[in-house]
């Protein structure tokens, strides 16, 4: 399986797929709409049924049982967008053969360099087979290397009969960088019992908790006057934005918080005297306290309109989705199954939470249970992302496990 997954992440890497938060259509990008309709086709040729694209871009196909027993329907699935944050255009991955442990020069015109003080995970892989990008644009791994990984199993599973299997369910999504990728997935149409998300990163992790997530949009008015006669009439709606943002808790930002601790983030601020926008995404595992996160920006803007005697500043919360813990407690044995298979292929299971959200969140609170599990990538989202091509193939071997098991249920 392994030169047939890394042929063809190679492959996929290849389409500019990068989703667009600006766009109100779905895919929020042509280049995803391409994509999703070469995999199709690439799914028929592999013999698989029931193959579809529908008008918003999402692919989904069947591999038919070939045991006679019932059993549950098993489902995986992948995104086709890759992040905005980083150019996703003309990506060039390089084979590193025999990773040696020194720091690998990705582009000499640039000078960019993946050094392994900075990443020091990826001495673990000395020794092994790599991809990395050439230093100018993401690698794609999140979430190529997943559909790479489903569409190689689903071809073993046809050419090995003798592998006895129920009906398995694949689904391929657009948009789920931007959040949307739930938006239009109809689950009774899908037709699983349950399923998992192949949207992990380093080999063996396996996650069932993610955060819940909100974001926030905060507008402060000013007052612009002359500067010359501004004494006691100008209200500088930066100043105000940056006493706010002053008034957060230190310490609860992404970079000083880990494991299950929760943050409040900017990402964005736009400004002039008069007008100052700005966006903060609000993180945490504990409801309660995900909840007090939010009525503390509330809080917060409160006391800034109370002071000025007037509404200074306005804030609009949305929530964004939910831990799908609280869905996937209830029938925790797929958790159980996907650690079994794990096992069964020699890889220890690394249960860790994710922080930040995937498809399967959402579609857990949908009404398909969806644990995610490991694809193989490091550095998601720019230039210094890799991904080992042995994880890619113990990530293709899981999902046969996991098939194989549930036939045995």
């Amino acid at each position: 399986m392994k030169k047939k997954v890394v042929d063809r992440f190679l492959k996929y890497v290849g389409y500019n797929t990068q989703s667009d938060n600006n766009s109100t259509t779905c895919p929020s990008t042509e280049g995803q709409l391409v994509f999703g309709k070469m995999l199709a086709e690439e799914l028929i040729r592999n013999g698989l049924s029931d193959v579809e694209v529908d008008w918003n871009g999402y692919v989904m196909a069947t591999l038919p049982a070939n045991c006679d027993a019932e059993v549950p329907v098993v489902g995986f699935v992948a995104h086709m967008d890759t992040s905005p944050d980083c150019s996703g255009r003309n990506v060039r991955p390089r084979l590193i053969d025999c990773f040696d442990g020194n720091d690998i020069l990705l582009n000499a015109e640039k000078n960019v360099v993946l050094s392994t003080r900075r990443f020091p995970e990826i001495l673990k892989y000395k020794g092994e087979q790599l991809i990395v990008t050439d230093g100018t644009t993401l690698l794609g791994a999140d979430d190529k290397a997943g559909l790479a990984e489903i569409v190689t199993a689903m071809e073993y599973l046809l050419a090995h009969p003798e592998i006895k299997h129920g009906k398995v369910r694949i689904a391929f999504t657009p948009d789920e960088e931007i959040g949307r990728g739930a938006n239009h997935f109809y689950v009774p149409n899908f037709g699983a019992d349950f399923a998992y998300t192949m949207d992990g990163g380093e080999l063996g992790e396996l996650q069932f908790e993610n955060f819940n997530a909100a974001s926030a949009h905060l507008i402060f008015h000013g007052v612009n006057v002359h500067p010359g006669s501004a004494k006691d009439k100008m209200r500088n709606s930066m100043l105000l934005a940056n006493k706010f943002i002053a008034n957060l808790p230190v310490g609860e930002v992404p970079e000083h918080t880990e494991n299950y601790e929760g943050f409040y983030h900017l990402v964005k601020f736009v400004g002039q005297v008069d007008k100052t926008e700005l966006e903060f995404i609000i993180r945490d595992f504990d409801k309660p306290n995900f909840e007090r996160r939010k009525l503390n920006l509330e809080r917060m803007v409160q006391e800034l309109n109370t002071e000025y005697h007037e509404t200074v500043v306005e804030i609009a919360i949305k929530d964004q989705y939910y831990n799908m813990k609280e869905m996937i407690d209830p029938q925790f044995y797929i958790v159980e199954l996907a650690k079994e298979a794990m096992l069964s292929c020699n890889i220890e299971p690394k249960v860790v939470p994710v922080r930040g959200g995937t498809d399967g969140s959402r579609l857990s609170y949908m009404g398909l249970p969806c644990p995610n599990i490991f694809g193989g990538g490091h550095n998601f989202h720019g230039e210094f992302e890799f991904i080992p091509t042995k994880s890619m193939e113990s990530a293709c071997r899981v999902i046969v496990a996991i098939i194989s098991r549930v036939a045995g249920l």
